[in-house]
């Protein structure tokens, strides 16, 4: 919301300009988030609003850069933007990634007694929501809470890129290529993509301390009863707790934590399910079963 406020249009002009711009702002993002699923247009925003189209197209840009809206690009149309999911993410106690993989966390860290993490995706991104202490001495920071790393870039991040089709994974590499090159000195875009190839084959990805020297991660993918990415948990050590044999030890309580986490993801989609219903429209009642000697031979023709 910093940028957003750095952004918005007037704010140097004052206190009072600059709180009404934030208030316009304010204003535009629940228009758009009225009609999320289907977008807005600029006209509907500028008759919604009641403000002229050069002042909510200006508010609309600045909500773009900080990644709150986004606009489709052959539509033209205003969405929500991903910033927000992460936002919602990282402030929900209650039905979200965060909440679901809590009581995970504490089982990892207090059985590796490393420090684990849930991370999410974000665009090309892998946004980490939050971090659970172990109690070994020696730890790693080499991910805190709301720190962010291209997809591949460490294990939670290499697990979600893997849980993704070939396609969507090379198109992230040709988005972030430049951003490897530039900040990762470690990777390279081959590297990411022989690591996807072997966490498909091992079943959890392995960062063996490319990020930062002597910290190393493993990761796996959380996915949506649909099959879609949702997350990913993750463990990181200093490297000598993390030979070949614990890494095998650890896959296996991450894979436990995972199966517990989207159990939960299921029940919840089960229950969204079932109160989606529309009361105008009750389930069906079942016909009463019949019993086989009682049932009727069909017809040739029918069958």
């Amino acid at each position: 919301m910093e940028q957003v406020i750095e952004n918005l249009p007037g704010l140097r002009e004052g206190a009072v300009s600059g709180s009404q711009a934030v208030e316009r702002a304010l204003q535009l993002l629940s228009i758009v988030g009225r009609r999320a699923e289907k977008g807005v247009a600029l006209a509907d925003v500028v008759a919604d609003s009641g403000l002229n189209k050069p002042t909510a197209r200006r508010l609309l840009m600045a909500l773009m850069r900080s990644r709150l809206v986004e606009q489709d690009e052959l539509s033209r149309r205003y969405y929500l933007g991903g910033e927000l999911y992460v936002l919602g993410m990282l402030a929900s106690r209650r039905h979200g990634l965060l909440e679901m993989a809590g009581e995970s966390l504490k089982r990892l860290s207090s059985k590796s007694a490393d420090t684990s993490f849930v991370s999410m995706r974000r665009d090309d991104y892998a946004v980490c929501l939050h971090r659970e202490e172990g109690t070994h001495p020696v730890r790693t920071h080499a991910l805190l809470t709301g720190d962010q790393n291209p997809l591949g870039v460490g294990a939670g991040s290499l697990a979600m890129l893997a849980a993704l089709p070939d396609a969507e994974v090379e198109a992230i590499l040709g988005r972030i290529k430049g951003v490897i090159t530039a900040q990762y000195p470690g990777y390279s875009t081959d590297i990411i993509r022989e690591d996807v190839v072997r966490t498909r084959e091992l079943g959890y990805a392995l960062n063996p301390g490319r990020v930062i020297a002597n910290s190393w991660g493993i990761g796996m993918a959380i996915l949506l009863p649909d099959g879609r990415l949702a997350g990913a948990l993750s463990i990181a050590a200093i490297d000598s707790r993390m030979g070949e044999a614990r890494q095998k030890e650890l896959a296996a309580q991450l894979g436990q934590e995972v199966e517990r986490v989207q159990g939960k993801l299921k029940m919840l989609f089960n229950s969204e399910k079932s109160t989606a219903r529309s009361p105008s429209q009750p389930a069906k009642p079942r016909a009463p079963a019949r019993s086989p000697a009682r049932s009727p031979a069909k017809s040739p023709e029918r069958v």
